[in-house]
């Protein structure tokens, strides 16, 4: 793993599935951490291990409250803002799916500034570039098709302001399909997570449409190391960065991969094509892997996370 520069360090979103993992590293490099978290999506099981180390402490406040992430802020680093609205949420609710994903990240960098802040690292999306119609690097036209992408794409439009405003450093990171241990695997998480408990329980796995949509499926361990070091350098200042395994999976491919893996009884089943869904994904991350980043074998990280799952299902 990447030993990250600085010693006090916040994480929004860190009883969720990748900010446990952000802070599990940081404790295990002995720095200072604050977990803001509602609980809301985010699992005291995914910090059940940290709150008895001295380094740790829990804020259980909500970022939609400036009022009340304000203090918290105070001394940190670095923030890696990782609190956000899942996509499955803006289906139900696309006003709080943009509350918390463009108001709630407008609060996070009035927070840090107003704190001195040294940088913050914001999470983003894949999602705002919608469907590929050139390779998808950073330079790709934004054309979301979720309100989830737009809550999304609107968040990430506030680093550069206060950038703008008050010279406030920042990176932003474009997550893809990221999977590993701890993700929800209800039907309202991963793909990954679902298809594995539906394999392991023999269960019926649904997909919706014919299977063909193609992903890039990032384990999460690489997705920590990005973030600490686009944290580590002022190269990476002002700029966005796709962090995605350059392997490319269908979903029809990765049920059935899983359920060989798994030794599964489960048949695969169709069911209607969801609007929103994006159905093709061409990821270039070019730009991050010459600062460092690199990418886990996907069936070595696939067999770990079936292992992961096997034994806390």
């Amino acid at each position: 793993m990447i030993a990250i520069k600085g010693d006090k360090f916040l994480v929004t979103g860190g009883a969720g599935f990748i900010g446990s993992h952000i802070i599990e590293e940081l404790l295990r490099q002995e720095k200072e951490v604050v977990c803001i978290d509602n609980f809301v999506t985010g699992k005291e099981e995914n910090i059940a291990a940290f709150v008895k180390n001295k380094n740790f402490k829990l804020a259980p406040v909500d970022i939609t409250d400036l009022k009340a992430i304000q203090p918290y802020f105070n001394g940190v680093d670095v923030v890696f803002h990782n609190a956000a609205s899942k996509c499955t949420v803006c289906r139900e609710n696309p006003l709080l799916d943009l509350e918390v994903n463009a108001s709630g990240a407008w609060n996070v960098f009035e927070a840090s500034r107003l704190a001195n802040v040294e940088k913050v690292i914001h999470a983003s999306t894949g999602s705002v570039y919608g469907e590929a119609v050139q390779a998808q690097d950073e330079s790709h036209p934004y054309k979301p098709v979720s309100f989830y992408g737009v809550s999304k794409l609107a968040g990430e439009r506030y680093p550069e302001a206060f950038h703008q405003y008050y010279g406030m450093r920042y990176s932003i990171i474009r997550y893809f399909h990221v999977f590993g241990p701890r993700q929800d695997s209800t039907d309202k998480g991963g793909v990954i997570p679902i298809f594995i408990r539906k394999a392991l329980n023999n269960e019926p796995i649904t997909i919706f449409g014919n299977g063909k949509q193609v992903r890039h499926f990032t384990y999460v361990k690489d997705d920590v190391d990005a973030n600490f070091i686009l944290a580590n350098t002022t190269k990476t200042d002002g700029e966005a960065y796709n962090v995605a395994n350059d392997v490319k999976i269908t979903i029809l491919d990765l049920a059935e991969w899983i359920i060989r893996l798994t030794k599964s009884n489960s048949r695969i089943i169709h069911k209607p094509f969801r609007k929103g869904d994006i159905r093709w994904f061409e990821v270039k991350s070019e730009k991050v892997k010459k600062f460092g980043v690199s990418y886990t074998d996907f069936d070595a990280a696939l067999h770990s996370t079936i292992e992961w799952y096997r034994d806390n299902l």
